[in-house]
């Protein structure tokens, strides 16, 4: 008890220390930030945009699609272009016409070497002049500048317009036409974009040679590249996992772990009678296989659009369903349905550790239950409408789609499921309350599964930190808030505290053991983890200090991950203790599977692309898509699947399980997943990355790369994977039906048997 209690001083001061730096970071990203200046102007006076217009243009390319409609400074989709790095080369090639008409009274591309050379010299001067004055809070740009940024605004006003001449490359970039329908908002628009590639390129005051955006993105045309720090934070960083990770296993040899306890001889869950809340949360899992579905299904036509661009085999489907809409869905029911299953799970344990049912709990989760039914069919439909017939930028952030990744949902469903998930963490407490108040092994562990809830409902208050005028920078930091520290700290910290619980309460581990070993767990994870929350923000305006700091801490997350393969072997040895924990198998099984993808998705296709070197080129690439998708569902989905098979096992009649379907089940999903990623997304990052170190990021996204061959075979070869894990899919739907199906009957048995009876009686 003393030693755990050390562990939990530590777990705190750790807590508050990270969370400290995390908020002074945020400050200094504040004061630092890239200016939006009260008026950008040419030498002779004459307005080009003004700050308001910038920051509207900022909503209206959110209100657009924003992140589900290409990036800008790499964060967001990735079929249509990065603005920021697609508006910066086109200035860079309309200034090196400008110049050679004005200088030698002939096109660029017919002049000599020479001249080029010069031509060149120009334009890197130009573009990485930062001329803002701060007193004055004005940009004033050259004239001939100013008229290279006429001539690329008019490009963009015609692309997000209706321009017929623009619509194949519109139906390349997978967007609808006429995007944003009101021309004061395609204006403004285009001075976002500006602006965006203005930071990429101009030195920060007193710098030389470096840009607001650490020189991101690649682009040799303005003497775009890698600063020094973030080669040398990225070998620092590589140099520090590898010691932190011999001294963890260094450790692991020292420290003999005790041995697990010998199995009871029968399943102590096995007399568990489920309360009504138990009963209660069954409709929420068969809510997370419908969800499943749905974004298997999404996913597959969000897919197809990097083909197609506006159909679906054909079938013109972009004009009710686009692209926009697609993946925000896509992602959003993604996050939703992991975390009903891991909301469900928490609901339905609490009871049957505790041994307590509270007065109104059932109608406590059921309320909980429409509520967040409520809220995914709300924001879906009004984010699905307000796409699709333009409502402007206040209906988007209010009701419609931010245009966030991840957080897509209006402003006004963000406060409802705020709301929900406080209350969830307190149904979740009320149950857990008495066998937190008892002294016992377990308490640590209940009160780390209580303390993540609380995190998960608190730190959701994240999302609603910025405003439709934040700075685009701010908005990213708060948003990595709540994607990586909401999703991969807490809901992982808290599904951890709730499998150790699991296994304690079947035998299989020691109460003691496990107490420590998840403290341990959770410091070794938060220590790297929330200040590891500042890699995914190297290159969105923020000062030099976030590539160290980023750098260095995400590769202390890495340590952990490599322990993960002993853990799923001492599972997968629990999974054989006794012949009665085959009842378990495939939940158990699922948990060895998040060891697997959190080595692979998590560990080594994350740590591929998280050095700040290595994401200088990948951000925003395939390579970035082949890492979420092995860590999201390979981790995260496979954990809510695991969780929900323990749960349902419990809320089922043993004769309606099916081992037949969740066997292929198991075995579909994983192998499909590894086949998407490993066949089609992996190769295409790669080839993505040779393209933006080779020429640029504007080329590694531009339809050259984007509609190559290789890149549209690479589509093609997800399909195999992809059917082999929808029919993954369907398996674990069959199984649900015949859980449901069983289950009617043998209550429609029990009701002829008792009506039988009472008729002998009478």
């Amino acid at each position: 008890m003393h030693a755990t209690r050390k562990l939990w001083t530590w777990l705190a001061i750790i807590c508050v220390l990270s969370f400290a730096t995390l908020l002074f970071v945020g400050r200094e990203i504040y004061l630092k930030a890239p200016p939006i200046p009260h008026t950008i102007q040419d030498t002779n006076g004459h307005a080009l945009y003004s700050g308001d217009q910038v920051k509207l243009g900022q909503q209206a390319w959110l209100s657009a699609g924003g992140q589900q409609l290409g990036t800008v400074w790499g964060h967001g989709s990735y079929v249509a272009p990065d603005w920021s790095a697609d508006w910066l080369h086109r200035e860079a090639l309309a200034l090196q016409d400008i110049y050679a008409k004005r200088d030698y009274a002939k096109p660029y591309a017919s002049l000599d070497a020479a001249e080029k050379g010069r031509v060149d010299a120009l334009v890197k001067g130009e573009l990485r002049r930062n001329s803002y004055d701060a007193a004055t809070d004005t940009l004033t740009l050259s004239n001939d500048r100013a008229a290279a940024v006429r001539a690329v605004a008019e490009h963009y006003i015609a692309l997000f317009g209706s321009d017929p001449k623009l619509d194949k490359l519109r139906e390349q970039y997978a967007m609808a036409s006429g995007s944003l329908p009101n021309a004061n908002e395609r204006d403004a628009l285009t001075g976002f974009f500006f602006w965006s590639s203005w930071a990429a390129a101009a030195d920060r005051p007193g710098e030389t040679g470096l840009s607001y955006t650490s020189n991101w993105p690649h682009e040799p045309l303005v003497g775009n590249t890698p600063t020094a720090g973030a080669g040398i934070w990225s070998v620092a960083s590589i140099i520090l996992m590898i010691g932190a990770i011999a001294g963890m296993i260094f450790f692991h040899s020292r420290e003999k772990e005790e041995d697990d306890p010998a199995p009871p001889k029968d399943d102590p869950l096995f007399n568990l009678k489920a309360t009504p809340s138990m009963k209660a949360t069954r409709k929420y899992f068969y809510v997370v296989i419908g969800l499943i579905l749905a974004q298997v299904g999404l996913g597959v036509v969000t897919a197809h659009y990097s083909v197609e661009g506006h159909s679906f085999f054909g079938i013109p489907l972009g004009d009710v369903l686009p692209f926009t809409v697609s993946r925000t869905m896509h992602t959003q029911f993604a996050v939703l349905w992991i975390a009903t299953a891991w909301l469900a799970t928490g609901l339905y344990i609490a009871p049957a550790i505790s041994g307590y049912e509270p007065k109104f709990q059932k109608l406590g989760v059921n309320v909980l239950f429409y509520a967040l039914l409520f809220i995914v069919v709300g924001s879906t439909v009004t984010g699905w409408l307000g796409t699709l017939q333009h409502r402007g930028v206040d209906f988007a952030f209010w009701l419609g789609n931010q245009g966030l990744e991840f957080t897509s949902m209006g402003r006004i469903w963000q406060y409802l499921l705020f709301v929900g998930l406080l209350f969830w963490a307190f149904l979740l407490g009320r149950g857990l309350w008495p066998a937190l108040r008892k002294p016992s092994e377990s308490r640590g562990l209940i009160a780390m599964v209580f303390l993540a809830a609380l995190c998960i409902g608190g730190f959701y208050a994240t999302s609603l930190t910025w405003s439709q005028h934040t700075h685009y920078s701010m908005i990213e930091y708060w948003r990595w808030w709540l994607v990586h520290l909401w999703v991969e700290g807490f809901f992982e910290v808290f599904a951890t505290a709730v499998i150790a619980l699991l296994f304690t309460r079947l035998g299989l581990i020691r109460a003691a053991t496990a107490n420590s070993a998840i403290v341990l767990e959770t410091i070794v994870f938060l220590f790297g983890g929330i200040l590891g929350t500042l890699h995914h923000l190297y290159f969105t305006g923020t000062p030099t200090a976030v590539i160290a700091i980023g750098a260095m801490f995400s590769a202390l997350e890495v340590v952990p991950l490599s322990m993960i393969g002993v853990e799923a072997y001492r599972n997968y040895q629990r999974s054989k203790a006794a012949p009665w924990v085959a009842n378990y198998k495939w939940a158990i099984l699922c948990f060895i599977a998040v060891g697997f993808w959190n080595t692979v998705g998590a560990g080594l296709l994350g740590f591929s692309i998280n050095t700040p070197i290595a994401l200088y080129y990948m951000q925003g690439l395939n390579m970035t898509a082949a890492h979420g998708h092995a860590a999201l569902f390979g981790v995260y989905g496979m954990l809510g699947i695991g969780l929900m098979l323990f749960c349902l096992r419990g809320l089922s009649d043993r004769l309606a399980w099916s081992d037949k379907l969740l066997a292929p089940m198991f075995w579909l999903l994983n192998i499909g997943l590894a086949m998407m990623v490993f066949m089609a997304l992996v190769p295409a990052g790669i080839y993505q990355a040779w393209a933006a170190i080779s020429k640029g990021m504007w080329f590694a996204r531009s339809p050259e790369v984007i509609h190559s061959p290789f890149m549209e075979n690479m589509v093609w070869l997800r399909v195999p994977g992809d059917i082999v894990f929808a029919i993954g899919c369907l398996f674990l739907a069959l199984f649900a039906v015949r859980l449901l199906t069983k289950a009617r009957k043998q209550e429609t048995v029990e009701a002829i048997a008792k009506t039988a009876v009472a008729k002998e009686a009478a």
